[in-house]
């Protein structure tokens, strides 16, 4: 069965689900990608506060179109706007909070997880792939706790929860939560366990998209 005929989640119902598992006061980075998805959908009542790689503390919502202030940008470059108390800063201070502890969760994109908790969300097979690892490796060193945000296959159907990487890789054992568009899966010592699955998904329809052993 393919993904089209499941019931996967949208980008925006993937994004409201890692949302509500960000605790309130939490200050959090977002990948480029599908991360930027999360911060529209922080539950109400709940404040927290986004950082952005490229000097910015306070990541406001997305402007209305027409609103777009040219030097309010994140690390994805998409135009964002500042929250009350937002702070700005160079590029070295955003570098120190992320390598320092500073940050409590990371949310990223990724082309492969492995079993063991390895991330790879960089490549150099072409032009369409970013061309350095980036901040990531930065974040997946320095962050606690490392959610990922994901496609559960690519786009031909093949796997990207492996029982190791062929990609080069961001990070060793970093993962600590695969959020896809099937199911949400914790990085455990004894591989990916499952902690939901998508309405209308099976275990043995996700198990059958997933090249490494899927735990209950």
């Amino acid at each position: 069965m393919s993904v089209m005929t499941m019931n996967a989640l949208d980008d925006a119902q993937l994004a409201a689900r890692v949302a509500q598992d960000i605790p309130d006061g939490s200050y959090v980075n977002l990948g480029i990608g599908k991360p930027t998805y999360v911060s529209a959908h922080v539950p109400k009542g709940r404040e927290v506060i986004f950082h952005s790689e490229n000097g910015m503390l306070g990541v406001g919502p997305t402007p209305e179109p027409g609103t777009e202030d040219l030097e309010l940008i994140d690390a994805s470059k998409r135009y964002v706007t500042a929250a009350p108390g937002a702070a700005f800063f160079e590029h070295s201070d955003s570098f120190a909070m992320m390598r320092g502890g500073h940050i409590d969760i990371a949310v990223l994109g990724a082309y492969q997880v492995a079993e063991n908790g390895d991330l790879a969300n960089w490549a150099t097979l072409d032009e369409t792939y970013p061309p350095a690892v980036g901040g990531a490796m930065d974040l997946v060193v320095g962050v606690p706790t490392i959610f990922v945000m994901m496609r559960h296959v690519n786009r031909d159907g093949s796997p990207k929860l492996l029982k190791s990487c062929s990609f080069p890789l961001t990070g060793l054992g970093v993962v600590s939560r695969v959020y896809t568009d099937l199911a949400v899966l914790d990085v455990t010592p004894e591989g990916f366990r499952l902690v939901e699955l998508t309405d209308g998904c099976s275990l043995e329809e996700v198990q059958a998209m997933t090249e490494a052993c899927i735990l209950t």
